[in-house]
């Protein structure tokens, strides 16, 4: 008997120390990245790389794509070895091959995560807009889908005529959130003051399975439209999990990721980075969050000592 429960103990003492370690164990994520003519993608990428990973809940691998003009064909990450894609790409359409394996990794039950310029490429890739539910340029009109934004707090699905895609200069706004039940945004405090960014507005697409969690008014507008635009949404496709954030740009040299250095943008990237991932968030709410008319930083792209 005494044997039988020094092995029962044994057994136990074992399982607990297994769960312990598959509870410790990080999600692999993939950055793809590369040929954005228009902001600095190494930048944004190192950054984006610094807060998945200071997390400890990632372990961040790169993959770069072809220069503009050479070959796209040669770009094929491998999608299925990961948990998490993020896309923070913004050039040439790939190639079918590479296209079908994010549709099918997606389908399958994958998760990605979208970044500010990623909304805008490969408009010609019909199943990428649905990914994205929302973009802009890249020759999108009303064939796309309809505009999406909010009046009188409600969702309105604009289908009338024009491009897609309008950008001011970069100010400072307000995050209201929208679904505040969601796992990404629970918690969290309702209306805050982001930094200086480059805020989107004027987003079209198919907007299928899409939840928007927060908007932003667009004042940058010339005939002052004041629009309530989205900021932040989700999507499902097929299986899978997305979670897109249009703020986040980033300029021409390393003193220009102000935008990506908010607090505010680092922690609802990764709770939607997690959520994308496994349906849920762990992470606690952070005391340096920032609030209506405060803005907070973490200029080292990790919580400070006294975050939680």
């Amino acid at each position: 008997m005494k044997n039988n429960m020094k092995v029962l103990l044994l057994i136990l003492t074992l399982l607990s120390g297994w769960t312990t370690l598959m509870g410790q164990q990080k999600h692999k994520a993939l950055i793809v990245t590369g040929q954005d003519g228009s902001h600095w993608w190494k930048g944004s990428t190192d950054a984006i790389e610094k807060i998945l990973e200071n997390s400890g809940l990632f372990d961040v691998d790169v993959a770069v794509s072809p220069p503009y003009g050479q070959d796209i064909s040669t770009f094929r990450p491998h999608f299925r070895d990961y948990s998490l894609i993020i896309s923070n790409y913004g050039g040439t359409t790939w190639s079918q091959e590479t296209r079908q394996d994010l549709e099918q990794y997606m389908a399958g039950g994958g998760a990605l995560v979208v970044i500010h310029s990623a909304i805008v490429p490969m408009a010609d890739w019909p199943e990428y807009n649905k990914m994205t539910a929302l973009g802009a340029w890249d020759g999108r009109d009303e064939t796309v889908g309809p505009y999406v934004y909010f009046k009188n707090n409600r969702i309105v699905y604009d289908y009338s005529p024009g491009p897609a895609g309008h950008h001011g200069l970069q100010h400072s706004f307000d995050v209201t959130h929208k679904a505040t039940d969601h796992p990404i945004l629970k918690g969290l405090p309702t209306v805050w003051s982001h930094f200086k960014d480059e805020l989107y507005t004027y987003l079209r697409g198919p907007a299928e399975h899409m939840e928007v969690l927060a908007t932003t008014i667009d004042d940058t507008r010339p005939q002052g439209l004041g629009r309530e635009e989205p900021l932040m949404w989700t999507v499902n496709y097929g299986k899978g999990r997305v979670f897109v954030t249009v703020m986040g740009h980033v300029g021409n040299d390393p003193e220009l990721r102000y935008a990506m250095e908010c607090t505010g943008f680092q922690v609802t990237l990764l709770r939607g980075c997690e959520w994308a991932v496994t349906g849920k968030v762990t992470q606690a709410i952070p005391k340096d969050f920032p609030s209506k008319g405060v803005q907070t930083f973490r200029k080292e792209f990790k919580a400070p000592f006294n975050a939680k």
